[in-house]
C-alpha cells in the first residue's frame, strides 16, 4: 500500500487569477460568455475541484531514498519536502472550491515526488515570479510549477524533467478550422496571443515564413483579460487563440465552447520540457530524478496526469538538466 504522508498547505494571500506575459491569460473561467457568443456544448469532462483530491500516490522508492540520504541535502523542515507552487493556471495548479487547498496536476507531481522520497509534503503558494529567489534563498526545497528548462535558468537551478512543454491552438466549437500545426495553417488568421511571450515569437517567426512564401499575413490580437478574449473567439471576431496546452484542454473540457486543434512545442523550434526545479548543485535533483524515472516507467505518472487529461504530455523519460531554450541574443 502506498505510504500516506502528511500534506501541509500554506496559502500566502495571493489572488486566485493573474495575467501572464503581458496579456495572455493563464487562469480559466469556465463559461465566460457574452450575449453574442454561440451556445456552448455540454462539457466533455468533469474534474475534482474539491479539497478532497484522493491523489494518485506512490510507495517510497528505495533507490531514491538512499540517494537522498547520501546526497548531503537537508530539507528545510526535517522529514518534509517543501514545494512552491503558483496556483493560477487550471489544471496545473489552482485553489479548490474551499478557497484554500492547492490542487492541480503540479500539486499531484509534488505529492508523488515526496512519496517517492519518503517525505511528508508541504505545499507553499507563491506568485510565479517569486519562486527563483525563494529556491536560491533556501525558502523552498523544490518547485513544481510549469517551469520550462532554459539555458539561463540552468546556471542557477537544476531540473528533472517530467512533462512536455506545449502550446495549443484553440478555436470556437463552430469554427471551420480543423487543424493548426504548421506555419501555413495560420496564414490569414487573426490569433489571440500574449505580448512578449514565446507564443508571440512563434507566430512572428511563422508569419515571416508565410510572407516569404507569398501567403497572407497572420494578425496577432492582444487582450488584457480572459473574458474579452474568449468572447472575441467564440463570437467569431478572431479565429484562434495560442496559449499553454493544459489551459486549452481544461477550457475545452469544462466550458464546452472551444476546442484544441493543434499543438506546438513551447520553445519552438527548440524544446523546452517542464521539470521539477531545485537550487543548483544542492544534491536534491538526483533523487528527484530517480523518483520521476520510476514513476514514468511504471505508468504512475501518466495515471496521475490523466486525472487532468494531460497524460499525453508525460515524457517517455526524465532527464537531468537537458538542453533547454537558448539564452536571449539581445
Amino acid at each position: 500500500m502506498a505510504n500516506k504522508k502528511k500534506i501541509a498547505v500554506v496559502v500566502a494571500g495571493v489572488a486566485a487569477f493573474t495575467l501572464v506575459g503581458g496579456g495572455i491569460f493563464a487562469a480559466v473561467s469556465a463559461g465566460s460568455r457574452g450575449a453574442d457568443a454561440p451556445a456552448t456544448t455540454p462539457p466533455a469532462a468533469e474534474y475534482n475541484l474539491t479539497a478532497d483530491q484522493d491523489r494518485v500516490r506512490s510507495d517510497a522508492i528505495p533507490a531514491a531514498v538512499d540517494q537522498l540520504a547520501a546526497s548531503g541535502f537537508t530539507p528545510i523542515t526535517p522529514g518534509t519536502l517543501t514545494v512552491a507552487v503558483a496556483p493560477f493556471s487550471p489544471p496545473l495548479a489552482f485553489i479548490a472550491d474551499d478557497d484554500s487547498t492547492l490542487v492541480g496536476s503540479e500539486t499531484d507531481i509534488a505529492q508523488l515526488i515526496a512519496d517517492g522520497l519518503d517525505l511528508d509534503l508541504k505545499l507553499v503558494t507563491v506568485n510565479w515570479a517569486d519562486w527563483p529567489l525563494g529556491v536560491q534563498s533556501g525558502k523552498y526545497d523544490l518547485v513544481t510549477s510549469n517551469v520550462g528548462v532554459t539555458e539561463e535558468r540552468k546556471e542557477l537551478f537544476d531540473f528533472a524533467t517530467y512533462r512536455r512543454g506545449l502550446h495549443a491552438f484553440t478555436v470556437a466549437n463552430d469554427s471551420p478550422i480543423d487543424s493548426i500545426t504548421t506555419a501555413k495553417d495560420v496564414a490569414g488568421l487573426r490569433i489571440i496571443v500574449g505580448s512578449g511571450t514565446n507564443q508571440e515569437k512563434i507566430l512572428q517567426a511563422w508569419n515571416e515564413t508565410n510572407l516569404a512564401a507569398g501567403l497572407k499575413p497572420v494578425e496577432c490580437v492582444y487582450f488584457d483579460d480572459e473574458a474579452s478574449g474568449i468572447l472575441a473567439l467564440t463570437s467569431g471576431r478572431v479565429d484562434a487563440l495560442l496559449g499553454p496546452n493544459p489551459q486549452g484542454v481544461y477550457r475545452e473540457k469544462t466550458a464546452g465552447s472551444t476546442r484544441v486543434v493543434g499543438t506546438v512545442e513551447a520553445g519552438w523550434p527548440a524544446i523546452s520540457d517542464v521539470g521539477a526545479v531545485t537550487a543548483r548543485g544542492n544534491g536534491l535533483i538526483e533523487p528527484v530524478h530517480t523518483v520521476l524515472a520510476q514513476l514514468i516507467a511504471d505508468g504512475t505518472l501518466a495515471t496521475a496526469m490523466d486525472r487532468w487529461d494531460l497524460a499525453d504530455e508525460v515524457l517517455s523519460e526524465s532527464q537531468v538538466n537537458p538542453a533547454g531554450l537558448p539564452k536571449p541574443t539581445t
